[in-house]
């Protein structure tokens, strides 16, 4: 059964929603699963409906829209945030690929939402540069990130079926070192099923090595193609496959490789998906959802439970092992392709080509090897290859046999641990049919929090949502300068001594003057000033290249210490404040830092400033507090003990200053 609409079906239903969706404005937008979501529009003469998009399988109008989940997930509120309001300006499928851009502008603001839907599948949302606000997934290939902030890469163009011409298509097949299937599968990126249509329209052997074609052969596919894709230009005829009554395909126009199928005729395509997509998703939905109430009041056993997990891990260990044994195959089955690839790349760094060069060497050729290149990591030597429509990395220093072997060992590793999966799930099936087991449930009842790496030291999130994190003695100020400072962040510092290392990490975004001044009295509160009683501190900000563990010639740096060369940016009479508050979103735990940062994350404040009572005095005092102020005692022991409270405190007496009432837990 078809799973995901080909690069025809994205050309057939971009032909028929281009009209439709001009102009159409955006409602709200909802996520319904990992990979899929949906948005209300309100098109002009047609009312209300909804456009469905799941990543790596369709985009189309629904009749049928999943109910609105009850908590809205972040990816979908900054698509409101972005796009509710606005409307779309245009809608299109880039190079005859599975890439669809959707281009809406609200007031003078314009946004893309690009649409992948080969491979696993991506949305994301782009400003008008083409830099990524943010993707449904955070990818990042060998030489393409799909991150926020990164400017979006589209994949190189390849040969559209509705523009060759026969001089293309001759040099095509001239350098195919494959069949005529494959060839015309991956090089016009139609996939097997419109390359075997092709093949039977000009009565040519789909086996044929294509390197063989005579000039009779080339012009007979030619006139195929013209023919086997004439309904995209002049009349689709859009259907269902039918076998035993239930549906299998679904295609914009007929195809004769179905010929003798029961077919069901629809009006526009975007209904024939609506009906095989969507109509069978809210069924599935449907079922799952009654199954779901007749067992809500059921709880799995300790060992159910247990074997549930075991065989789910199980599933993915063979899944991934089947993939990987495939790639391994891959690259065997291209094997003169790969090793082209890997000797042109490897002649063209031996001539001292930089990687920059050879990327615009790629994009001008026009040979196979050449357009088979989807992306290349310089840092690591690695390029990534399209064979057969499945993206496989090649690393340059090895030989093509080496690079299959690289996917079959990892195809071993896994094998090993289906073997355990198997025996795990065997003692699991013994245990629960002893009687007497040992209740296992109850040991696991009580899981820890889930610890973070920065919480070893001090830390907060910005009100902008950057980590910054600081020493609390002279080793983590070490381990943060030689293990967490990357070039990218910035470094805070005072004059005073037993001031902490403190660095923004910037993950390579522009930092606003918000997090630079919560940074800079996060650093004056935790260090030697909030002992000498002021009120206010100094404090600069360098780069990390001017941090250094070095010390000039003849001096010595003791442990935390550092040399700090250049211009530095200081940031003066900074109000020494800290706040502590209960973070009571999905995680609930304790948190800590300037006023305005934890203001900006909790309801529930106690705002502190230098004063009388030592951090035992007043970790207990603030544990009382928040005690009687929330009603499930057992969670604010949990994560707001006084020694839990006590790592938030700055050294040296504190007083509290103000507190801000919590909802009630």
């Amino acid at each position: 059964m078809k799973q995901e609409i080909s690069s025809v079906d994205v050309a057939a239903i971009i032909k028929e929603l281009h009209p439709r969706l001009y102009d159409a404005k955006i409602a709200k937008i909802y996520q319904h699963s990992p990979d899929e979501i949906r948005i209300g529009l309100q098109i002009f003469k047609e009312g209300r409906t909804n456009l469905v998009i799941e990543a790596g399988r369709r985009l189309h109008l629904t009749k049928y829209p999943r109910t609105a989940p009850k908590f809205p997930q972040s990816f979908p509120m900054l698509l409101r945030k972005y796009l509710s309001g606005g409307r779309i300006t245009d809608i299109s499928q880039y190079d005859f690929d599975r890439i669809i851009e959707i281009n809406m502008q609200r007031g003078e603001d314009k946004t893309i939402l690009l649409i992948e839907l080969f491979s696993k599948g991506n949305i994301i949302l782009l400003d008008a540069r083409r830099r990524i606000i943010l993707p449904l997934k955070s990818i990042s290939f060998k030489d393409r990130k799909v991150i926020r902030g990164e400017v979006y890469e589209l994949p190189q163009a390849q040969i559209s079926p509705v523009t060759v011409t026969l001089d293309e298509l001759k040099d095509m097949f001239s350098q195919s070192q494959t069949d005529i299937v494959r060839t015309l599968a991956t090089r016009m990126n139609i996939g097997g099923q419109y390359a075997e249509e092709i093949c039977l329209h000009a009565g040519i052997d789909k086996n044929t090595p294509a390197a063989r074609l005579s000039d009779v052969d080339v012009t007979s596919i030619m006139g195929a193609i013209q023919e086997v894709f004439v309904p995209l230009n002049d009349g689709l005829r859009p259907h269902t496959v039918l076998k035993d009554g239930k549906a299998t395909d679904v295609l914009p126009f007929p195809l004769s490789q179905y010929e003798s199928d029961e077919k069901k005729y629809f009006d526009t395509f975007n209904e024939a998906l609506d009906e095989y997509f969507g109509k069978k998703t809210a069924e599935k939905k449907g079922e799952e959802a009654k199954e779901g109430e007749g067992k809500k009041d059921e709880r799995l056993g300790p060992f159910e439970y247990r074997l549930q997990k075991q065989i789910q891990a199980l599933k993915k260990f063979q899944d991934d092992e089947k993939r990987l044994i495939e790639k391994g195959e891959l690259i065997y089955a291209h094997y003169q392709m790969c090793e082209g690839i890997l000797k042109a790349i490897n002649s063209a760094r031996d001539r001292d080509y930089s990687w920059d060069d050879i990327r615009n060497i790629l994009k001008e050729s026009d040979m196979p090897e050449a357009r088979a290149i989807r992306s290349i990591n310089a840092s690591n030597g690695t390029i990534t290859v399209n064979l057969d429509n499945e993206n496989v990395e090649l690393d340059i220093k090895l030989s093509v046999h080496q690079n299959s072997q690289v996917y079959y060992d990892k195809a071993k590793k896994l094998s090993s641990k289906i073997k355990g999966a198997l025996i795990a799930i065997e003692e699991t099936k013994k245990l629960s049919e002893k009687e007497g087991a040992p209740e296992i449930g109850k040991k696991i009842q009580k899981q820890k929090p889930r610890q973070r790496w920065y919480e070893q030291f001090r830390w907060f999130i910005s009100s902008d949502g950057f980590l910054v994190i600081g020493g609390r003695d002279a080793q983590s100020n070490e381990d943060i300068v030689k293990k967490y400072l990357e070039k990218r962040d910035i470094f805070f510092h005072t004059h005073v001594s037993g001031s902490p290392a403190v660095i923004i990490k910037t993950e390579g975004n522009e930092v606003p003057e918000t997090t630079l001044l919560e940074a800079a009295q996060f650093t004056v509160s935790y260090s030697g000033i909030w002992k000498s009683g002021q009120v206010s501190g100094d404090c600069y900000r360098v780069f990390p290249e001017q941090v250094s563990n070095t010390p000039e010639p003849g001096e010595y740096l003791a442990k935390g210490a550092f040399m700090i060369r250049g211009k530095r940016n200081y940031y003066k009479d900074v109000m020494l404040e800290v706040a502590l508050g209960l973070e009571l979103n999905e995680d609930k735990r304790l948190i800590g830092g300037p006023v305005s940062a934890v203001r900006s994350r909790t309801q529930s404040v106690i705002e502190i400033e230098p004063g009388e009572f030592n951090q035992n005095d007043l970790s207990k005092k603030i544990y009382r507090i928040l005690s009687d102020r929330f009603e499930d005692k057992k969670l604010i022991k949990s994560i707001a003990s006084p020694d839990k409270i006590a790592m938030f405190l700055p050294p040296g007496g504190s007083r509290i200053k103000a507190e801000s009432p919590g909802r009630a837990l």
